[in-house]
């Protein structure tokens, strides 16, 4: 490995990247895919398509991985889904819904280009050294084929970057002691996560579930009466992506300086596309 990058070059690198691998989520062209598969409701659509590598897993295996998810709203969607479409049919749905989402969102010309080649190229390197062991999203991802077309194979990558990533996370999480839903509710309160409108109509949490989890941060000190994080709140967040840095510092500091910092050009560069081209609603992040 190469000597220690700059101060939060590896999160800045994984946030273009995390962005790229989820605008698919939010794409149209999933939907139609999966639905061809008779997977029609959205939640079935979004546990079915990111659940896939593992097989047809379980309700428990789902909500433990994806973490901030409330288990009753899984429980309505898994096994079941596997019941109506295999995970290797979802799979393939969902790179086809890959293809045609990034053709849309960037266009033929860039899906071609040299650049995305060597987007897929360096994000395929730094994967080199992600490590599978306490990772089980990553890993299962990992036993995927890597995709031949550039542009696939980039989005590969990412996901197997940031399925890294998360999957350490989780473990930070719990070693704060912030459990699914204050997780979310202490990053949107933040204002880098998802609005708490989209995190209650997509993570199965009612406005009490909600209300008491602040209660809860607010009793340890890491909310304010306003709903903000306090300074206790905002350095426990901080110290959050210190931890997840230091978890998930191989991948980049495999790639090295040069490396890290041309990825992350390349892949603002895609998202300020994708962005432009209407990859995610208006009202998608923030406090709002």
């Amino acid at each position: 490995m190469s000597t220690s990058l700059p101060a939060r070059a590896g999160r800045r690198c994984h946030n273009a990247l995390n962005l790229l691998h989820s605008a698919v989520y939010f794409s149209p062209d999933l939907g139609t895919e999966l639905g061809s598969l008779g997977l029609g409701h959205p939640s079935d659509v979004y546990f079915a398509s990111r659940a896939a590598a593992m097989g047809p897993v379980g309700a428990a295996v789902v909500t433990s991985t994806f973490y901030n998810f409330n288990h009753e709203l899984v429980g309505r969607h898994v096994p079941q889904i596997w019941r109506t479409a295999e995970p290797e049919a979802v799979l393939t749905a969902r790179m086809r819904a890959v293809d045609t989402t990034l053709r849309r969102l960037l266009g033929d010309e860039a899906v071609a280009s040299a650049e995305m080649a060597e987007s897929a190229e360096l994000a395929l390197r730094a994967v080199e050294a992600c490590t599978r062991p306490a990772r089980p999203l990553y890993a299962a991802h990992a036993d995927l084929p890597v995709p031949e077309q550039p542009h696939l194979a980039f989005w590969h990558a990412a996901t197997l970057l940031r399925e890294h990533r998360g999957d350490g996370h989780i473990v930070v999480l719990m070693a704060a002691e912030l459990d699914a839903l204050e997780a979310i509710v202490s990053h949107s309160a933040s204002g880098k996560g998802q609005a708490a409108k989209w995190l209650l109509r997509t993570r199965g949490w009612s406005q009490d579930d909600w209300t008491a989890a602040e209660d809860r941060l607010r009793e340890r000190g890491l909310m304010d009466a306003e709903g903000g994080l306090s300074e206790t709140g905002t350095e426990l967040r901080r110290q959050l992506e210190t931890d997840t840095d230091r978890l998930d510092r191989a991948p980049y500091e495999h790639l090295g300086e040069a490396g890290v910092a041309r990825l992350t050009e390349l892949a603002n560069g895609w998202l300020t596309t994708a962005f432009a081209a209407g990859a995610f609603p208006a009202d998608l992040f923030g406090q709002a």
